[in-house]
C-alpha cells in the first residue's frame, strides 16, 4: 500500500466538532498549570514542550493532528490530498487554501504572504531554527494569491504534511517578525514574548519562567469562541504541586504532564476535585550521550562542538556498556506503573515504524563490565574508577528537576558506579533546562554535561522530521545560537543518506523499514540515544472543565478554543 493511497482516502477532512457556546468569554476565567514554565512564546526559538504548547494557544498552523493522529484543517479550508488536487500526482508539491476572512489578533488580515514568510524566517541563514527539520525537504514556498500557498519539495515527498502542520510549525505574522531574520531572531524580545497570532487567546502579560496572562482574541474566527474570557497560565513548581492544585484543592483547572509515581497520583485523586486523563503516543524518556567534550577548560567556540570529541563517550563500547547496566523494568515500576513500558526505541509507535528490538530489556552488569574491559577502560589507579590514557570515566549526568527523574538518576548512578564509573548528578529547573536562552549554560541544547535525560515526541504519526533532527550539521552550536535539533551531535553520512531515501519513498512498508533502520542506528548500533521508558502522557483536569481531549500527537492544548465550564 503506498502513501499516495493514504493521501487519497485516509485524511480527516472536517475540523473538530464545535461545542455549543452561548458567546465568547461567557465562562469567565480558566487556570492552567505547567510545572515547567515557558521561557519564550515562539516554538521556532525553542524545542521545549512547555514553550511549544503555551504558544499553541496563540499561534496556529494550517492543520493539526487530532487525538487519533488524523489530519484536520485549522487555518486551511481543507487538508490537501491527491484526490482533491492539493497534492500533485508526482508528490513534489502541496497547495494550501487559507480560510477566507482570517484576521491576526491585531485586526489585520492574515494572507499567504505570512505563510511564505514563516518558511523564510525558520530557514534564514544564521538562525538555528528549533523546528528546522520540518522544512528539510522544501525547496520553495510561494504565494499564488492572497489565500493560496504552494510548497515545492526538492524531491517527491510521500509525506508532505511536515511544514505548517501541528503545534511545532505554526504561522507567524510577517509584519511583526520581518526584522527578526537570521542573527536578529533572538534579539526580537517583544515578538518572541508577545506574538500576534490567530489563535483563541492573546497575550496580555508574559513573565518568562513564571506566568502568562491571556484574554480571548477579539478577532478569533469563531465569534462564539473561546468560552473563557481570560486565562492564567502558571509555570514552575513541580509535578506534585501541579497535581494537587487540580485533583485535591481545585485551585487550577488543568495540570500538564503529571510525571509522578502511580501511587502518588492515586492518592491525589481521592481529593475528588478532578480526574486524570492518559494517552500513549511517542513520548520516550531517554538518555542522550554527548559525543562532544563539554569541558569548561575548552575555548567557548570549541566546547560541546564536534571539533572536540568526547574523551570516553566517543567509544561506542562505553555507550553500550552504560545502556546494558540499566534495568528498565525497575525504572517503569518506580516511575510510571501502568502509564509506562520499557522500550529500546526512540520511535515506539505507530507500529509500522517501531523496531522489534528488545536487546536492551535485560540488565547485564557483568556483560557491561566485560565490554569495558575489552575496550581498555580499567581501573589502573585503584580508586574504583575506570580510566584509559589518563582519562577517568567521570560522568556528569543532568536532567530537569522532577521527583521521578531524580529517582531515575539515583538508580542509574548506582548501576553505572557498579560497572566502574564515577557519576555526579545535576538537576536543573525545567523552565531553564528546556528554555532556549543562548546565554544560559544549563539548557539541554547546550549540553554542558556528559549525559542528559529527558523526553519529547513528534507531531503526527510519521517520524520523518523527528529522525531528521539527527542529520549532520543540525547540532546546536555557537554560530546558530545553540538552537539546533541534533542534541548529542551525532553525525553519520550513511544515516543522512537513509534520511534522503526516506524522504523519497512512498511505499508504506518500505518507509517503515527505513525508519526502523534509522531508529536502530541511533539506539541499537551507536547507542548515542539510550531509550528507557515509553511514557503514557498523564494530565489532569477539574471536574468543572469540559471539552478536554488529550492529544499525544500534537499540542495538548490543541483544542483549547473548545474548552468550557461545566456547572456542578
Amino acid at each position: 500500500m503506498s502513501l499516495r493511497s493514504v493521501l487519497l482516502g485516509a485524511v480527516a477532512l472536517s475540523a473538530v466538532a464545535p461545542a455549543a457556546f452561548a458567546e465568547r468569554g461567557s465562562d469567565g476565567h480558566v487556570n492552567i498549570i505547567y510545572w515547567q514554565a515557558p521561557s519564550v512564546l515562539n516554538p521556532y526559538m525553542s524545542g521545549g514542550t512547555k514553550d511549544i504548547e503555551s504558544s499553541s494557544m496563540i499561534l496556529e498552523p494550517l492543520g493539526r493532528f487530532d487525538e487519533t493522529g488524523a489530519l484536520v484543517p485549522f487555518l486551511a479550508e481543507e487538508i490537501p490530498t491527491v484526490e482533491n488536487g492539493g497534492v500533485s500526482e508526482d508528490l513534489t508539491t502541496i497547495t494550501w487554501k487559507l480560510k477566507e476572512g482570517l484576521l491576526w489578533s491585531d485586526g489585520t488580515p492574515m494572507t499567504s504572504e505570512d505563510v511564505v514568510f514563516t518558511y523564510e524566517y525558520c530557514t534564514a541563514e544564521g538562525f538555528g531554527c528549533a523546528q528546522g527539520a520540518k522544512f528539510d525537504s522544501v525547496s520553495s514556498v510561494e504565494a499564488l494569491d492572497d489565500l493560496t500557498v504552494k510548497v515545492t519539495f526538492s524531491a517527491p515527498q510521500p509525506n508532505p504534511y511536515l511544514p505548517f502542520m501541528g503545534g511545532q510549525s505554526p504561522i507567524v505574522q510577517k509584519a511583526q517578525f520581518q526584522d527578526c531574520l537570521g542573527d536578529a531572531a533572538s534579539t526580537c524580545t517583544e515578538a518572541n514574548f508577545n506574538p500576534i497570532g490567530t489563535g483563541p487567546f492573546v497575550v496580555d502579560e508574559f513573565k518568562p519562567n513564571d506566568v502568562i496572562s491571556m484574554s480571548a482574541n477579539p478577532n478569533y474566527r469563531d465569534p462564539n469562541k473561546p468560552a473563557f474570557a481570560t486565562v492564567t497560565f502558571k509555570g514552575g513548581g513541580d509535578a506534585a504541586s501541579a497535581g494537587r492544585a487540580v485533583l485535591e484543592t481545585g485551585e487550577f483547572d488543568y495540570a500538564w504532564n503529571l510525571q509522578l509515581a502511580p501511587e502518588v497520583i492515586a492518592e491525589m485523586e481521592k481529593g475528588g476535585q478532578g480526574k486524570t486523563v492518559v494517552g500513549f503516543g511517542t513520548l520516550v524518556e531517554r538518555i542522550e550521550m554527548n559525543l562532544t567534550d563539554p569541558s569548561s577548560d575548552l575555548p567557548a567556540d570549541v566546547r560541546a562542538t564536534r571539533e572536540a570529541p568526547h574523551p570516553f563517550l566517543s567509544d561506542v563500547r562505553v555507550r553500550k556498556a552504560l545502556s546494558m547496566a540499566i534495568d528498565r523494568e525497575i525504572l517503569v515500576e518506580i516511575g510510571y506503573g501502568e502509564a509506562g513500558r520499557p522500550t529500546c526505541n526512540l520511535v515506539p509507535a505507530p507500529e509500522l515504524y517501531a523496531s522489534p528490538n528488545t536487546d536492551c530489556m535485560t540488565q547485564d552488569l557483568e556483560g557491561a563490565k566485560a565490554l569495558l574491559d575489552e575496550a581498555g577502560w580499567v581501573d589502573t589507579n585503584g580508586n574504583g574508577i575506570r580510566d584509559k590514557d589518563g582519562v577517568e570515566m567521570e560522568i556528569l549526568f543532568q536532567t530537569s528537576t522532577n521527583a521521578v527523574r531524580q529517582n531515575f538518576q539515583d538508580a542509574i548512578k548506582a548501576w553505572w558506579e557498579m560497572i566502574g564509573a564515577s557519576v555526579e548528578l545535576r538537576n536543573v529547573s525545567g523552565s531553564v533546562f528546556f528554555g532556549g536562552d543562548a546565554g544560559s549554560p544549563d539548557t539541554f541544547q547546550k549540553f554542558y554535561a556528559d549525559t542528559e535525560m529527558y523526553a519529547n515526541n513528534f507531531d503526527g504519526t510519521d517520524p520523518q522530521a523527528y529522525l531528521a533532527q539527527y542529520r549532520c550539521d543540525n547540532e546546536p552550536q555557537p554560530d546558530n545560537q545553540w538552537q539546533g535539533e541534533n542534541i548529542n551531535r551525532y553525525c553519520d553520512p550513511e544515516y543522512d543518506a537513509l534520511l534522503d531515501e526516506l524522504a523519497q519513498t512512498g511505499e508504506l512498508e518500505k518507509r517503515g523499514e527505513i525508519a526502523i533502520k534509522l531508529n536502530e542506528m541511533l539506539t541499537k548500533e551507536s547507542y548515542t540515544i539510550v531509550p528507557l521508558v515509553d511514557r503514557g502522557r498523564v494530565s489532569a483536569h477539574s471536574n468543572t472543565l469540559g471539552g478536554v481531549v488529550l492529544n499525544t500527537w500534537d499540542s495538548e492544548l490543541w483544542n483549547v478554543a473548545d474548552w468550557y465550564r461545566i456547572e456542578e
